[in-house]
């Protein structure tokens, strides 16, 4: 486990920082220089990520390429750097969503208004460092150091680039956040000071092999008093119902590609940050608390859709679609079974795939007709086919239509849900529910933004997809295709991880000893 030579993941963690120091020398009036320099840097960081996935051994279920340095030895918190089958995935997601949300804002009307592009591209840098740090750091002080940093970057480019309500939008959405990453902090220094270590992977093993003991008799035992501490604050990352009111507000004002990062990547740290603490910290905390948050879930499922089918705000209705897909997310983590965590990780992937490719196809739309109402439009694909056939290939994958990726991830989650022993046949019947509802929705926003004549005069001479538009939506439409006829890859990279979680869940705790 120990290393401390140089690992391919600080190179990776580090390239979007060289992008930051670059842009920070650079002129303001070099704008397409500094347009260019990002997205370079930016997919320089991509391949440098598949280079992780190349050397990864899926067979191998613990840490691999790890580095470590110690930091503030005297408490015990280090540079720790590593990842697992849990977490290449979404640092792959991280850095393939980055150069898409780059590339789709060179064309942004509101950079051009504004101006300030070289901050921007520099907030856009530093959200990357942090986003990859949440993911592999492998020490609970840094990961919170990492996680508190996401929030600057994501404040100003609501704040500064937003719509018209921007500023209140970034001081909800940083309150929030903030509110519950304060009881996060409190448990890591309990957690830390008990364990005498910041070290996940060694809290884990004391935990597992019994010489580290959270009291865990009871809803409100410490152990749970500590998991909540954790749960609530990536609960609300997330969001799970009812915590998500920040949400719609900050899709709605964000910039289109600050919607496509929090929709692809900022709303999974929450997701990875259950199955990365919450479950192997505090295994029976999980277990009992695991059907309330199942109920949560499927409430989000059912409320996210029917919210979503009465929205006139276009981006509103994808914002609200968030809630009711992560609702599947969150409820085949609590499945606590291999089925339902395998299909809630991948999930994970496909909604970053699916709405962030929404959210584009929205910007796309409203860059030219500069509204949101739904009621604007009618008749997009006679006046914009090459527009309409990608959304109706992108709204089809958010519906989960099968041969699709998203139809993989739900279904894996309702049969881990099925099978789980402690939720079962009813959090399954519910849950499907949500499916049914979503292609209400989608079908509708589709049937209205796209469908019949046009009516509107606004939209008789729409400007065709450029170039680079295209260039955004191709590497998506490969991306869905690929999980979605062939999911087997992304399958066997987290097996080994997902099953040595489970088992450590299963075997360790009596409570849950017969979970399959």
């Amino acid at each position: 486990m120990d290393a401390t030579g140089f690992s391919l993941i600080t190179l990776v963690l580090f390239l979007p920082m060289v992008g930051f120091t670059i842009l920070l020398f650079m002129r303001e009036e070099q704008a397409s220089q500094i347009r260019w320099t990002a997205l370079g840097v930016s997919i320089v960081t991509f391949v440098a990520s598949l280079l992780l996935w190349a050397g990864f051994d899926p067979n191998n279920p613990g840490l691999q390429m790890v580095q470590r340095w110690d930091w503030l030895p005297t408490y015990g918190i280090s540079y720790y750097v590593g990842i697992d089958g849990l977490s290449l995935l979404l640092v792959i997601l991280t850095t393939f969503i980055m150069p898409l949300a780059i590339l789709s804002s060179f064309r942004a009307h509101v950079l051009h208004e504004r101006g300030r592009e070289k901050l921007y591209y520099m907030f856009m840098m530093l959200l990357e460092w942090a986003m990859i740090g949440v993911f592999v750091v492998q020490d609970l002080m840094i990961f919170y150091i990492f996680w508190e940093i996401t929030l600057v970057p994501m404040y100003f480019l609501i704040g500064i680039w937003g719509s018209e309500k921007r500023v209140y939008a970034a001081v909800k959405f940083f309150l929030y956040t903030m509110a519950g990453s304060i009881l996060m902090l409190l448990a890591i220094l309990y957690v830390g000071l008990q364990a005498n270590t910041f070290a996940l992977p060694e809290i884990i093993a004391n935990v597992q092999n019994g010489t580290l003991v959270f009291p865990g008799d009871g809803l409100f035992s410490t152990q749970s008093f500590l998991f909540l501490g954790f749960l609530i604050a990536f609960a609300i990352k997330v969001p799970i119902w009812p915590l998500h009111s920040w949400l719609p507000d900050a899709h709605v004002q964000a910039p289109t590609a600050g919607s496509v990062i929090l929709a692809g990547v900022l709303l999974k740290m929450g997701t990875y940050g259950i199955v990365r603490f919450c479950l192997p910290m505090f295994p029976d905390a999980s277990v009992q608390w695991a059907p309330i948050i199942a109920t949560l879930a499927v409430i989000g499922i059912i409320y996210g859709a029917w919210v979503s089918y009465a929205q006139q705000d276009v981006k509103k209705l994808v914002a609200y679609s968030s809630v009711s897909h992560l609702g599947f997310v969150v409820l085949g983590i609590f499945a606590l079974n291999a089925q339902g965590l395998s299909g809630a990780t991948l999930q994970m992937v496909n909604h970053g795939l699916s709405t962030g490719g929404l959210f584009l196809l929205v910007g796309m739309l409203y860059e030219r007709r500069h509204t949101k109402d739904i009621n604007a439009y009618g008749g997009i694909w006679k006046v914009m086919p090459l527009l309409g056939g990608i959304s109706l290939f992108v709204t089809l994958s958010s519906m989960g239509l099968p041969g699709l990726n998203g139809f993989i991830g739900e279904f894996t989650i309702l049969m881990g849900t099925f099978g789980s022993d402690v939720l079962g046949f009813f959090f399954a019947l519910f849950a499907t529910l949500g499916v049914i509802l979503a292609a209400v929705y989608m079908l509708y926003m589709f049937q209205k933004v796209f469908m019949g004549e046009v009516t509107k005069p606004e939209n008789e001479n729409l400007e065709p997809l450029h170039w680079q538009e295209i260039a955004v939506m191709i590497p998506l439409i490969i991306a869905i295709l690929w999980i979605g006829l062939q999911p087997a890859p992304f399958f066997q990279t987290m097996d080994a991880s997902v099953n040595a979680l489970v088992t450590h869940v299963r075997e360790h705790f009596p409570t849950v000893a017969q979970l399959p």
